[in-house]
């Protein structure tokens, strides 16, 4: 039963991310127009990493017994969501703001690195307990 509801919780988490990052955001530059996906993804963006925050949280706490490096992986991934989502993403927004595109395309692009880290950290644990 736990291991069950490890995998679910890891899959829940790799899926999210994965669809967030190349399914929806993806869509929301292509479908509408820059003026309306830009605060959209803004306004977004918050919700996913507290969903990222959350998930892994659960998921190392549901694997610790089972297997304790994957545990570790998601502990640190909840972990660095949580400068990402409060100091990185507010940087990226107010660089934004101000019209700063080199440092808007510098700190999107760590934010670009940590999430496929992120994603790639979910996904090796996941074939760990699969």
């Amino acid at each position: 039963m736990l291991a069950t509801l490890a995998l679910l919780t890891l899959a829940l988490l790799f899926g999210g991310m994965v669809l967030y990052s190349f399914g929806f955001a993806a869509f929301l530059f292509t479908a509408l127009p820059p003026e309306t996906a830009g605060p959209t993804i803004r306004k977004a963006f918050p919700l996913f990493y507290l969903f990222v925050i959350a998930t892994a949280a659960v998921a190392a706490l549901l694997l610790w017994p089972l297997d304790p490096l994957a545990a570790a992986l998601m502990a640190v991934v909840a972990a660095t969501t949580v400068p990402t989502r409060q100091v990185l993403m507010p940087a990226i927004n107010a660089a934004t703001d101000s019209g700063a595109k080199a440092r808007f395309a510098r700190l999107h692009g760590l934010s670009v690195a940590v999430t496929l880290a992120h994603i790639a950290a979910a996904g090796y644990a996941l074939t760990r307990l699969a």
